[in-house]
């Protein structure tokens, strides 16, 4: 009894380490329900999903490192930040030129990263490094309409949806992992409901049918970095342009 339980754990072991290493393209969907009912098969809003390791031997194997050579940018052109979602490791710098010919202050102070690079002029720059995980939602103090978001993440499993919904994350090696997803209409207890573990293996490599409750709204309405009402431009104000 013993000699069989003993080639039953070695037989296990050797299975183990022979999927240790192995990846698999992990595929899923997201669907969008409102007021009860699906949005069919509209455009959907984008989506981030990315999987957290459970194991330390697997955090080793999927972590995301930054580039210290690549700054990504959050341009501001034309009251707007190019792009409006960044997906960075942390630890990442991630500059913002002011490419507008009047003053931006760029500021988060909600979650993720928190700073106000305040004032600056057309042609200069600010850098903001990263350095914790989280979702950065970022506003400009002068211009209500301007918004973006950082998400800093310490795994390389990440994939942002197709505008059909669709997910593909390459390369994941089978184990366990934390699902975790983000939607501009989702709220946060939404997006909550939906984390949860997983297990990737030679038998189970999809994630299903992501289904997440979206807002009617924007989540980021937002106030100005003091908590008030944004004011109106003022015609004579030198941070605006002028006719």
């Amino acid at each position: 009894m013993l000699r069989r339980i003993m080639i039953s754990a070695w037989a296990l072991a050797l299975t183990c380490m022979a999927c240790f290493g192995q990846t698999s393209v992990v595929t899923g969907k997201v669907e969008f329900v409102e007021n009860g009912k699906h949005e069919g098969t509209k455009t959907f809003p984008t989506t981030v999903v990315w999987l957290l390791p459970v194991s330390s031997a697997h955090a080793d194997l999927t972590r995301a490192l930054p580039d210290p050579a690549s700054h990504p940018q959050l341009v501001q052109k034309n009251k707007s930040f190019s792009p409006h979602l960044l997906v960075v490791p942390v630890g990442t710098a991630v500059e913002f030129p002011n490419h507008d010919p009047f003053f931006h202050n760029v500021f988060s102070l909600f979650e993720g990263k928190r700073f106000d690079l305040g004032l600056y002029e057309a042609g200069s720059a600010r850098i903001v490094h990263f350095d914790r995980p989280g979702i950065s939602y970022i506003f400009c103090n002068i211009h209500p309409q301007m918004s973006a978001v950082v998400i800093a993440i310490t795994t390389r499993l990440y994939a942002i949806s197709s505008p059909t919904g669709e997910i593909r994350i390459p390369d994941v090696p089978y184990g366990a992992y934390v699902l975790h997803a983000w939607s501009e209409r989702a709220l946060p207890q939404a997006l909550q409901s939906v984390t949860r573990e997983i297990t990737i293996s030679p038998e189970s490599a999809t994630l299903g049918t992501i289904q997440l409750v979206a807002t009617s709204g924007s989540i980021l309405a937002h106030k100005n970095k003091y908590g008030r009402d944004y004011d109106d431009p003022a015609p004579s104000n030198s941070i605006y342009p002028q006719p």
